[in-house]
C-alpha cells in the first residue's frame, strides 16, 4: 500500500530513536502501520525485545530484599488498576514531593523489581505518582482486589511472609516511609520544684487496616521490638514507638524521611 522508499525511511528514524507517533504523522502513515513496520523490523533483526519475567510464573529471581521493601511501600500508599483503554493493568505508589530522596528509592525498587518495565512519575497536587505497567503485578501483590484496602482482607501468602520474615527491616522500612513517621515528642516534668522541658524521639506508623496495621506489629514483634496504641479521637489507627532502645534501632534501620 505504501511505497518502499517510505517504509525504509520510517525504518530509519525508528532505528534511530524517533517515536512511532512521530514517524507517523511525519510520514502520514496510520500509527499501527508504523507500529507493524517497527514489529517486522526486529524480528527480522532478531532484536524483538524479550518478554518480561515473572517471579510467581516462571520462577525468575527476584530480588528479595527489594521486593519486601516494596511491599511494604504498596501496602502503604499503593494501588493497581487497570483502565478499560489499557491492555495491562498498573501499579502506582504515591510519594509526597516533601520527601524527594523517598520518592528516588520507590522509583529505584520499581525498576529493580520491573528491570523490563518503563517507570515514571506522574504528577499530582503535592506529590507524584511512581507507576509502572506490568501484566504480572497481580502475581507479585496478590492482596490487590476491589475497593480500598482496610475495607477488604490483607493477608500475606506463605511466599510473601517467608520473604518478610528473612527480610523484616526492609518490609519496616517500606511500611515506615509510606504511612509512618519520625517526630520528636515532649513533656514537662517538675523536678525540685522546676518544671523542666524533655524531648524524645518516637516512630508513628498510621494505617486503617487491622489486618496492615496486624502485619506491622508482628513484624515488630518478631524482632522485640515494644510498641502501644496511641488511640486519637477513639480510633487506635496509630502505632507507637518510644522506648529509647527501640527507637534507636529503627533509627540504624530505617532512620527519618528523607
Amino acid at each position: 500500500m505504501y511505497p518502499l522508499d517510505r517504509r525504509t525511511r520510517a525504518l530509519t528514524l525508528l532505528r534511530a530513536g524517533s517515536k512511532n507517533i512521530d514517524v507517523s504523522r511525519l510520514l502520514h502513515v496510520p500509527p499501527g502501520t508504523v507500529s507493524y513496520w517497527k514489529h517486522m523490523d526486529r524480528v527480522k533483526r532478531n532484536a524483538v525485545p524479550e518478554r518480561p519475567r515473572c517471579h510467581r510464573c516462571d520462577n525468575s529471581p527476584l530480588d528479595r530484599p527489594n521486593y519486601a521493601y516494596l511491599l511494604g511501600l504498596y501496602l502503604g500508599d499503593g494501588h493497581i488498576i487497570q483502565y478499560s483503554g489499557h491492555r495491562v493493568p498498573s501499579l502506582m505508589i504515591t510519594c509526597s514531593d516533601t520527601w524527594p530522596g523517598l520518592m528516588d528509592e520507590c522509583e529505584n525498587a520499581l525498576r529493580t523489581a520491573f528491570p523490563r518495565n518503563a517507570v515514571c512519575r506522574v504528577r499530582k497536587k503535592g506529590a507524584h505518582n511512581v507507576k509502572v505497567y506490568s501484566k504480572h503485578l497481580w502475581c507479585l501483590f496478590p492482596q490487590h482486589g476491589p475497593g480500598r484496602k482496610h475495607n477488604r482482607l490483607i493477608a500475606l501468602e506463605p511466599w510473601q511472609q517467608d520473604i518478610v520474615d528473612a527480610y523484616p527491616w526492609d518490609l519496616l522500612r517500606g511500611l515506615v516511609h509510606s504511612d509512618g513517621c519520625r517526630v520528636t515528642n515532649w513533656t514537662t516534668k517538675v523536678v525540685r520544684g522546676e518544671r523542666k522541658r524533655y524531648e524524645y524521639p518516637r516512630y508513628f506508623f498510621a494505617n486503617k487496616s487491622d489486618d496492615i496495621r496486624r502485619i506491622y506489629t508482628g513484624t515488630l514483634d518478631k524482632l522485640g521490638i515494644t510498641w502501644t496504641h496511641c488511640t486519637r479521637g477513639g480510633k487506635p489507627f496509630n502505632i507507637s514507638v518510644a522506648r529509647r532502645a527501640d527507637v534507636a534501632l529503627l533509627d540504624e534501620h530505617i532512620g527519618p524521611k528523607h
